[in-house]
């Protein structure tokens, strides 16, 4: 009788799918991990940048229809707008976009804490409304950084507490502080080309100063001008919800 000889060694067929599903778990566990390290709303927000542009959702003709559609007009989409801060590490989906919490050192900080925001402050000469060479120069610096964008532009005018001098053309410094902030509209309107419906001027006076002590060089820079974004949408400040929603259906074809 001839001996039989053993079958070659093999891996059993049920190995190969065990291997399958143990792959997947570790998978899943890994993204679990990773979504729950989501600690900050900024990390959120490049999260889901980054996952709309790998699903192809900007390109998308949903992201580009007129009218309350979600979720690109959603108040979410409306928020991310916002000059939010985006990672600059792109390899983790974040976006270079410079803003108030974000890394790139050329933001400059107007008004820190519950009021963070993107801008700048020019500085004038004492009583003076004319922005000097250095001033507009900031002023172009920062346009690159608000121009284009969906909110409101505000330019806040400010003044020392030092007396008007005798036949000054200003009532009082109110007047003075609004038309430096005049100025700086006129010249971000004509020589920057900013929208001109994006800006609003308000006079603050001589009653929020920078520098309230007695150095002389400090005190300097409590005439200035701040120009800085708003958490306002300019198109939700034009008329009223009625207006707007016709105006969308009124939209050319």
């Amino acid at each position: 009788m001839a001996h039989q000889e053993d079958p070659p060694p093999a891996v059993p067929e049920w190995v190969v799918t065990f291997g399958d599903m143990m792959s997947l778990l570790l998978t899943f566990f890994i993204m679990l991990v990773s979504m729950s390290e989501i600690k900050s709303e900024e990390k959120y927000q490049a999260l889901v940048e980054s996952i709309k542009k790998q699903l192809g959702h900007t390109t998308s003709m949903e992201s580009i229809t007129p009218g309350p559609t979600k979720p690109s007009n959603s108040m979410v989409q409306q928020v991310a707008n916002l000059a939010r801060a985006k990672r600059q590490d792109l390899m983790r989906g974040g976006q270079k976009v410079e803003a108030p919490t974000g890394e790139s050192s050329t933001v400059q900080i107007v008004r820190p804490g519950t009021r963070t925001v993107i801008g700048t402050s020019v500085f004038f000469a004492d009583f003076e409304t004319e922005l000097r060479a250095a001033e507009k120069q900031k002023l172009a610096e920062l346009v690159p950084k608000i121009i284009g964008k969906p909110q409101k532009i505000e330019l806040r005018g400010h003044a020392s507490r030092r007396p008007l001098p005798p036949g000054t053309p200003f009532q009082d410094h109110y007047d003075l502080a609004f038309q430096r902030a005049r100025y700086v509209r006129e010249y971000l309107v004509n020589e920057l080309k900013v929208e001109p419906n994006r800006l609003r001027i308000i006079s603050a006076g001589a009653d929020e100063l920078m520098h309230a002590g007695i150095d002389p060089e400090k005190l300097k820079l409590n005439s200035r001008v701040e120009v800085f974004l708003l958490d306002e949408l300019t198109e939700t400040l034009s008329g009223s919800e009625e207006d707007r929603q016709e105006q969308l259906l009124n939209l050319p074809q």
